[in-house]
């Protein structure tokens, strides 16, 4: 009956209005235009459910945004609505599963400091730095990352890669960022309240360079929002399709 309401009204445009007919057959209007709009679209969306389900498996880790953003590179620009739906119907739509390794251990006793960073409004790189750690795991152990990024730009600045979680892993990151940026005048570090950057040396080796000291306020991550947007987006495009990681999403 759908399809008998749809090839009227789309052949015969002189037949009976669609109201009258949505009446007739006691379907509610809505119902026939969604359809309709699925009809008549279907043919066009075969070639881009193609390219989607592509990508999909290209970055089984991409989300509907990301792969709007990846058919764009290749030239297709269309809807993240669009894309969300097809993804939706294909059953694309991937499902993280999260393992959890604590790499902060904001219990101590050493100094911490305000938040300068959420006051801050960026108008090009060495304003702000932002600092965090992560785990990556082997088959037969953990490693831990630590990384420096310049907010603005949000590029990897400095970075250092360990078998430990001491105050040494994030120092050397840092370090790495000095020499490769130097230090602008009024430039702000930011972290977590974790020991390793509320250590004397890590603090020291600010205070030296004259850089001033943001911190996040207790159990808010959303305070150090790039930085675990970078983690994870390392995690998921790089880490986890190699090797490296045996037990992929």
């Amino acid at each position: 009956m759908m399809a008998t309401l749809i090839y009227n009204q789309s052949q015969n445009p002189d037949c009976l209005p669609i109201a009258r007919m949505c009446d007739l057959a006691r379907l509610d209007r809505r119902t026939y235009y969604r359809m309709r709009g699925r009809a008549e679209l279907g043919q066009d969306h075969i070639e881009l459910h193609d390219m989607i389900q592509q990508v999909a498996l290209e970055w089984p880790s991409y989300g509907y945004r990301r792969i709007t953003y990846e058919l764009a590179r290749r030239g297709v620009e269309v809807n993240n609505k669009l894309v969300l739906r097809l993804m939706r119907e294909d059953n694309l739509l991937c499902l993280r599963k999260r393992h959890s390794v604590r790499t902060t251990d904001s219990r101590h006793s050493l100094p911490v400091y305000p938040n300068l960073a959420g006051q801050m409004t960026l108008s090009g790189i060495d304003e702000l730095w932002i600092a965090d750690i992560t785990y990556i795991r082997l088959l037969r152990e953990f490693i831990y990352l630590a990384v420096i990024l310049d907010a603005f730009s949000r590029r990897c600045i400095g970075w250092a890669l360990e078998r430990h979680l001491k105050a040494e892993l994030a120092l050397e990151a840092l370090k790495m960022a000095i020499r490769a940026r130097g230090v602008k005048t009024g430039l702000v570090h930011h972290s977590d309240r974790g020991v390793q950057y509320a250590s004397a040396n890590y603090t020291g080796l600010l205070e030296e360079h004259s850089i001033r000291i943001s911190m996040s306020r207790s159990g808010n991550a959303y305070d150090n929002a790039k930085a675990e947007r970078f983690m994870r987006t390392l995690k998921y495009e790089e880490v986890y399709m190699t090797r490296l990681y045996p037990f992929k999403q």
